[in-house]
């Protein structure tokens, strides 16, 4: 059974930085395609960064460029996204997201989120 359990949000300052971990298990994350995307009340899910490693495809969406980092430890299975120079525009609900074919908006597989609160 595949899941995917993220953690690491919380309520920082602008300039600030976290760092959100999304654990997987049921699949190898070398194997899929996994990344994050994020989620304002009232606005469309957005992509921000993904990677597929066995082809070392990275995806970062243009807001995150330079400020985002996405890796991963295979040993623990795990995906992290090291978010660095927040912005209170960076404010959501962070969902991880995993699937066996590719990135895109139709993700097989979904955590449950961790949200992220940049106060200005």
């Amino acid at each position: 059974q595949v899941q995917l359990v993220e953690s690491g949000g919380g309520l920082v300052r602008a300039g600030g930085s976290l760092r959100l971990s999304c654990a997987a298990s049921g699949f190898t994350v070398e194997d899929y395609a996994v990344g994050w995307f994020r989620q304002v009340p009232g606005r469309e899910r957005e992509g921000v960064s993904s990677i597929r490693f066995s082809e070392g495809r990275l995806y970062y969406e243009d807001s995150v460029k330079g400020r985002f980092i996405i890796s991963r430890d295979k040993a623990k299975n795990t995906v992290y996204l090291q978010m660095n120079s927040l912005k209170p525009e960076d404010t959501a609900v962070y969902y991880c997201a995993a699937d066996p074919l590719g990135w895109g908006p139709y993700m097989d597989y979904w955590g449950k989120g961790t949200p992220v609160t940049v106060s200005s």
